[in-house]
């Protein structure tokens, strides 16, 4: 039997705009983000941000939805609100652990509730939970960043989505710390924190983004205004993108004026102390070039694929260039592997020209492949410049896509006194946090490369900074202003073409002078005196109470654990988030019984300028997540870095037997610590798993689990009158005596017992209530062996 095929009409066969793998819908939407909206008024160089972020349920059952999203590596987050159904509530900072449990507790009794966390300087994660159906919640955050200026012109830049990142490691048994696609390991214990589930090219536009950044040059002539990589429209003093724009890369205005030098100083509302902000415009004598040792690490990772890797081969060809017969150097490129030009060995060589033009003709030849494993290499580095008679430096040329950090940061931070450490980030959505925590380590320089076409301009700022500094050994010193000693940081040297910034505080009034003093070129001393001018911007304050956070965190990572009390305690007295803290939201209204029945991680969009995996989950993941039951697991796929030539391959089986479909020929299965990214249009890209098997969990014994019990009912007992409470707190005094008893005793249980039970009459209630709950948050945050457990676990 034949049957004849009528063909389709052109008109009847027109693509749908935005259609393809993965583009699920249901009627009321496919996704729990609707909207971002950022505002930005730069002065100066400085911007006030506010992030306004959408959140919609387009499901028939309560919702908590998860977004990870990215931030400035250097912006201080200062506020941070939720609106839903009329009702504004303010949230407050808080010990992330504590504010965990409010978050957690509000959701369990069925109340609205978001919290805002940092996991890493510029990747955040906001959760909003008891979004009923067809409700629209809004969290706004309000931030300051700094401008970084050089060569007359200031960058504002904004990231806007989050790459997928290299997981090293062994994989963690027991609880995740997240729902993102990568499993925990010891080398990235926050990995499904930090690995949001990725859309596949072709899904509908699912976020409506605007952005506008209105500017003022702060009595600065404004020449020049430049979009790198988006298409914007000006009207007077304000910037805004075109509609219609995805969250694929990072938004980028040069803003070209002229700095000069000068002092703010910005008094605290009591007036007793103050924060200034010192800009050095450095002297315009050439630097006297000195000899040098420079190890330029490249990586060639399979993320480095298409222009990355052009883009990287030339930059680190230019750096090669700039050396002179004075010099030596060495060349490694790294993937999962470490290699070196065959011709030149292993060490540091003359930069003659026939070893710069061998070390060239090896980078030509480089091609991306293989993993991202960048601490073997950046050891290797460092173990060469290890001669202090010589200045030493260091490049790194990266897109910075790595999981680790902290990993390479304790490992390397002390090793890096006395070497310069630059870094060159060739990306559209750069890991900017990481690469200016390790320049920070370094007092190097961190150059983002956001297209070819700007790569000549930031190597003329690496190459600058490859030579030598015009002013070295600088101290800061009042003239008439009580400078707090320690506050400033470390302050680096001077650049030509690169201002010097300083941030710092001040006792007193609001009046006098600073002298920055140092050594020029020739050894001869160098000073400058600048005056101060007070001022009224309050996001110099917060400017630098979040470089001091990150300094602070950055000693925390490399190994100095006994700064997490500092820590906390500053960035709740400056009211700035970082990673021990989180802003948490909670109303007072319920309005779900029993909190929510369904979780969304939100994806993001694949970074503009990344291949897309070549082939698609199997179609029987592709489901419309309003028909999932909310207890089932997602299915959860990945993707390997694939071989030279192709960006990843296809995903394994899902481990979910009720999905499982055969992988297919060749389809390779990652191995412990494999590099993995999440695979777009399953199920797990919409579905966030609600229960895990009680095997995963960490164990909690009887004696935390009556701990648990207790700090529950003190909080909901909170609201009594002051002498029921008095009654409650011996009542649990006592308990909590039996408790330790029954358990062979414990110190601090009954330290706290014999407080509560001791009826002091001239003990406020109020203290004796906060003096309970801390010690019992503080006990539950620690792990078995009385280990405090990692912040992002609390």
């Amino acid at each position: 039997m034949i049957d004849h095929i009528t063909p389709l009409r052109p008109d009847e066969c027109e693509p749908v705009p935005d259609a393809g793998l993965g583009a699920l819908v249901t009627e009321r939407g496919n996704l729990p983000l609707e909207s971002v909206d950022v505002t930005a008024d730069v002065t100066g160089l400085a911007a006030g941000v506010r992030v306004t972020q959408g959140f919609r349920n387009p499901f028939d059952v309560p919702l908590e939805a998860t977004y990870i999203f990215p931030l400035p590596d250097r912006a201080a987050v200062t506020a941070f609100r939720m609106e839903a159904d009329g009702r504004v509530v303010e949230g407050v900072l808080k010990e992330r652990g504590q504010a965990r449990a409010d978050y957690d507790q509000a959701i369990s009794e069925g109340r609205r509730a978001a919290i805002a966390e940092e996991d890493r300087p510029d990747v955040f994660t906001i959760r909003v939970g008891n979004i009923v159906p067809g409700e629209r919640v809004t969290v706004r955050l309000t931030l300051d960043q700094p401008l970084p200026y050089e060569d007359g012109a200031a960058t504002f830049r904004f990231p806007l989505v989050v790459a997928p990142r290299y997981i090293p490691g062994t994989p963690l048994d027991g609880d995740q710390a997240g729902g993102g696609w990568a499993p925990d390991t010891d080398a990235v214990p926050d990995a499904s924190r930090i690995t949001p589930p990725v859309l596949l090219p072709g899904f509908p536009n699912p976020v409506r983004l605007s952005l506008a950044a209105t500017i003022d040059a702060g009595g600065l002539e404004l020449r020049e205004v430049r979009s790198s990589l988006h298409t914007v429209v000006r009207e007077g003093n304000t910037v805004q993108l075109q509609p219609g724009e995805r969250l694929d890369r990072d938004f980028i205005l040069r803003l070209a004026f002229d700095a000069s030098t000068s002092l703010s100083l910005v008094p605290d509302g009591e007036g007793a102390e103050g924060t200034f902000a010192l800009t050095v415009v450095p002297p315009e004598a050439p630097p006297t070039a000195a000899p040098k040792d420079v190890v330029l690490v490249l990586d060639r990772s399979g993320s480095m694929t298409g222009w990355k890797m052009v883009a990287a081969r030339r930059a680190a060809a230019r750096i090669v260039d700039t050396l002179t017969s004075g010099d030596r150097f060495a060349v490694l490129s790294f993937d999962t592997v470490v290699e070196h030009p065959e011709r030149l060995g292993a060490g540091l060589v003359e930069a003659s020209d026939r070893n710069r033009y061998r070390a060239v003709e090896h980078l030509a030849r480089l091609e991306a492949r293989g993993g991202t494993e960048m601490l073997q290499p950046l050891e290797q580095a460092v173990a060469l410049l290890g001669d202090p008679s010589r200045d030493r430096v260091l490049v790194l040329v990266t897109d910075g896509q790595i999981g680790n950090e902290d990993q390479i940061l304790e490992r390397l931070g002390a090793r890096l006194a006395g070497v310069r450490v630059h870094t060159v980030g060739i990306d559209r959505a750069v890991n900017a946090g990481f690469l200016s925590r390790l320049t920070g380590f370094g007092k190097g320089r961190c150059e983002l490369v956001e297209s070819e076409d700007q790569l000549d301009e930031a190597m003329e700022n690496i190459h600058r900074r490859i030579g030598s500094p015009l002013v070295t050994d600088l101290s800061l010193k009042g003239d008439g202003l009580d400078l707090v000693p320690g506050a400033t940081g470390h302050l680096g040297a001077v650049y030509p073409g690169v201002p010097l910034t300083v941030h710092g505080r001040y006792r007193g009034d609001a009046s006098g002078a600073v002298v920055l003093s140092g050594l020029d070129t020739a050894g001869r001393p160098w000073e400058q005196r600048v005056i101060g001018s007070r001022t009224d911007n309050p996001a110099v304050r917060s400017i630098w109470a979040r470089a001091r956070l990150r300094m602070l965190e950055d000693r925390y990572a490399a190994g100095d654990h006994s700064l997490e009390e500092e820590i906390i305690a500053f960035s709740l007295r400056y009211g700035v988030l970082c990673r021990f803290t989180a802003f948490v939201a909670v109303d007072t209204h319920v309005v779900a019984e029993g909190g929510p029945q369904h979780k969304v991680v939100q994806p993001v969009e694949l970074p503009s300028g990344w291949q897309a995996p070549p082939a698609a989950p199997p179609m029987s993941l592709m489901a419309a997540p309003a028909l999932m039951p909310a207890s089932m697991p997602a299915p959860r796929a990945a993707f390997r870095m694939a071989a030279p030539g192709s960006a990843f391959t296809p995903p394994p089986a899902p481990a979910s037997a009720e999905f499982a479909e055969p992988a297919g020929p060749g389809v390779p299965t990652p191995a412990a610590g494999a590099p993995a990214y999440g695979a777009g249009g399953s199920i797990d890209w919409m579905e966030h798993e609600q229960e895990r098997s009680a095997a995963a969990r960490e164990p909690l014994d009887p004696f935390r689990e009556q701990l648990a019990e207790e700090l529950r009912r003190l909080r909901a007992a909170a609201s009594l009158r002051a002498e029921d409470r008095r009654r409650y707190l011996a009542d649990l005094g006592t308990r909590l005596a039996g408790l330790a008893a029954h358990h062979g005793g414990h110190a601090e249980l009954e330290a706290l017992a014999r407080d509560l039970t001791a009826g002091d009459p001239a003990v406020d209630v109020d203290t004796l209530w906060q003096l309970a709950e801390h010690t019992l948050e503080t006990l539950l945050q620690r792990g078995p062996g009385g280990k405090r457990r990692p912040f992002w676990k609390r």
